[in-house]
């Protein structure tokens, strides 16, 4: 007869047991990549064929995207030939009024009350483990900003990184994550 102590271990164990032959992978960002076939990605330079933006806006946003994919993956980056591979360029850089505020003298035109500075990215992605996972799609994201209190040159480098982050996020999800 098993007394109350081996019953309670067993019950403990029994579970711990089963479940430990049971392999289940997570990650906290959410990936979807077997760091047993995939181990390496690579970036290509992306350039700014969009004709607006800061002389640097290409290489700021490859290194960013670089620098996404090594906090948020196991992946190992190498300069060519990854088993993940990222190239491509922005293509949109744009700045358009989204609202209009009334001059109150009726001589002055009205102004921008609202703008917008949209960016779009093209990015070619192949998974050379799996090309069923490659991509070529364009990513985009604005932010707003209000031109009667800034001026553009003042708010510029920030407006550009939260829309990078936005559209890294987005290729993370796309590649990496298979949402």
């Amino acid at each position: 007869m098993i007394s109350v102590n081996k019953k309670a271990l067993l019950t403990l164990f029994i579970p711990i047991f089963l479940f430990s032959a049971c392999r289940i992978e997570y990650s906290f960002t959410g990936t979807t990549l077997d760091y047993d076939v995939t181990r390496t990605f690579s970036v290509e330079n992306f350039f700014n064929d969009a004709g607006g933006g800061p002389a640097n806006m290409g290489q700021l946003f490859t290194e960013s995207l670089k620098e996404y994919f090594q906090r948020n993956t196991q992946l190992e980056l190498i300069r060519t030939n990854g088993d993940l591979q990222f190239e491509g360029s922005i293509t949109r850089y744009s700045i358009d009024p989204q609202a209009t505020v009334s001059s109150p003298d009726p001589n002055l035109p009205d102004r921008a009350g609202q703008m917008r500075l949209s960016i779009a990215v093209q990015v070619d992605f192949v998974n050379m483990q799996n090309d069923e996972e490659s991509l070529s799609r364009t990513f985009s994201f604005f932010q707003d900003y209000d031109p009667r209190n800034t001026s553009l040159l003042q708010v510029e480098t920030e407006l550009i990184e939260v829309i990078f982050e936005n559209i890294i996020q987005d290729i993370f999800t796309a590649t990496v994550a298979n949402w």
